[in-house]
């Protein structure tokens, strides 16, 4: 089955003639033929999107997300005729006919799911020195403020499109920054839930410890109605055995009222790298929204980097390999040493760009039962969550943690990958397993940049609500532009002339 290119027309009814939920739909693939010819933010549209609405318009079936037209990633799989591909092109007949449990509650809450998004090719896993957001399905994908920038990955097609309107919500995934980075960089709101409150069954995966679906969409209230939706436990998944327990309706908890009275520890020892500047106008806002903000200028992570690529690389060849061999479509791929020398056969439209040698390491680890794998897993966990986001809170008596989400967004950069100025604090988040909220906060140079809200497991309600509360206070977020650079935009354009001589 062909891959359905975001610029092929898709035959439909007048947008006059049709229900709410078939005009939303066409409305958005309407967009996407228009405007993401330039972005590349998706990788398929969904042939049946359109008739699936007009099925929903005529059944009268209302839900909390009845008629919403969205997007999710391509290593989430969806029945129909469109295949999950994680933006490679060993998964380019993976044609399923499977819904994610996720995607599952998406339908059953009215949502339409009009296509999928391109990826970091294998969710950035591939290669230490990739290109985020290319795939060799789905091409680069663009930044909508700068199209010559990053939209970072891995879930750089879900932060694009929802980024430059194309539609309000998107579903990203995330092991260590890929729904959060993305949504920072694309000026929009991005979630990454507690791991096990959102089901990864049929998700591409990377990692049991630290993978998980989050939203990506155009406001906090949005990121809280779609978690309210996607939450939940699931069998198959033993990760989401509390998720029933813990979830609630994340939408009915906002409150912008809610920074009142709270401790917000300032994470400077994740801060700098070009966004000083818009954290200082960020936590002045805080502050004058009614919250108590204590510095934190230490925090000793060193006890995390190389334990976590551990972790990665070996969880990596035991998931990927039980999720290839499970897939029911004809994929020539059954386990990791399969991609790795499929890679090799397809050179040519696979690694020209950059290399496997991550999938090379990873294929080399010994197992999870491994005591040097075990230990690691360990020592990191308990470097990221008990002794690090839990002792931080615990020792200041704060409710919630902030810093910057990342740097703004850097350069494509064919030659040398990804250029990356600076960090953030989202791997405690992830490493722990804990939620992680980022929101606009202002733009550097004319690219966006965002402000995390971190806090212990389980703490969605609370962050989306503190986040929320921040959201009104800073008031509308500038929109993008489309310029080719952001050297050509007239903040900075005039800047970069020569001054007049005398």
């Amino acid at each position: 089955m062909p891959i359905i290119a975001a610029s092929e027309p898709v035959a439909a009814a007048p947008v006059v003639a049709a229900g709410p939920a078939e005009a939303a739909t066409l409305e958005a693939i309407a967009r996407i033929q228009q405007i993401d010819p330039q972005l590349g933010s998706i990788i398929a549209i969904d042939p049946t999107a359109v008739e699936q609405a007009r099925r929903l318009d005529a059944s009268g079936t209302s839900g909390a997300l009845a008629g919403i037209a969205m997007v999710i990633k391509d290593n989430i799989e969806m029945a129909g005729p469109v295949p999950t591909t994680a933006g490679s092109l060993a998964l380019a007949n993976n044609v399923t006919n499977r819904d994610a449990p996720l995607v599952a509650r998406l339908r059953a809450a009215g949502a339409i799911i009009v296509g999928k998004t391109n990826l970091s090719e294998w969710a950035n896993i591939r290669s230490n020195s990739s290109i985020s957001g290319w795939s060799a399905v789905g091409g680069q994908t663009h930044n909508p403020y700068a199209l010559d920038r990053s939209p970072c990955g891995s879930s750089s097609g879900s932060g694009a499109a929802v980024g430059a309107g194309l539609v309000r919500m998107a579903i990203g995934t995330e092991t260590d920054g890929s729904v959060t980075c993305p949504a920072a960089i694309n000026g929009i709101v991005g979630l990454k839930p507690t791991v096990g409150l959102v089901s990864r069954t049929y998700v591409v995966p990377i990692s049991h410890s630290q993978d998980t679906p989050g939203p990506i969409t155009a406001s906090v209230r949005e990121a809280a109605e779609l978690l309210t939706v996607i939450a939940g436990s699931d069998p198959a998944d033993p990760a989401t055995r509390e998720a029933d327990q813990r979830k609630t309706n994340y939408a009915a908890t906002l409150d912008a009222g809610s920074l009142r009275g709270k401790r917000i520890g300032v994470m400077r020892f994740a801060s700098g790298f070009g966004t000083d500047a818009a954290l200082e106008t960020a936590l002045a806002v805080l502050r004058e929204r009614g919250a108590t903000l204590v510095e934190i200028k230490k925090f000793d992570d060193k006890a995390i980097g190389g334990n976590e690529l551990t972790v990665l690389l070996t969880e990596l060849k035991a998931d990927l390999n039980a999720y290839l061999a499970g897939s029911p479509a004809p994929i020539p791929v059954r386990t990791l040493a399969d991609v790795i020398a499929f890679n090799t056969a397809h050179s040519a439209e696979e690694l020209a760009l950059f290399g496997q040698e991550t999938f090379v390491k990873a294929q080399a680890t010994k197992g999870l039962d491994d005591p040097g794998y075990k230990k690691a897993r360990q020592t990191s966990f308990l470097a990221a969550g008990p002794n690090g986001i839990d002792r931080l809170l615990k020792a200041n008596m704060l409710d919630a943690l902030v810093g910057p989400t990342m740097p703004p967004a850097w350069k494509i950069d064919a030659v040398n990958g990804d250029q990356v100025s600076g960090g953030g604090a989202g791997s405690l988040a992830a490493v722990a397993g804990y939620p992680h909220l980022t929101v606009p906060m202002g733009l550097v140079k004319g690219l966006p940049v965002g402000l995390s809200f971190i806090g212990p497991k389980w703490s969605e309600a609370l962050l989306l609500s503190l986040g929320y509360a921040y959201e009104q206070a800073r008031g509308p977020f500038p929109t993008p532009k489309f310029y080719r650079s952001i050297e050509e935009s007239p903040d900075i354009a005039p800047l970069l002339k020569p001054a007049v001589r005398r």
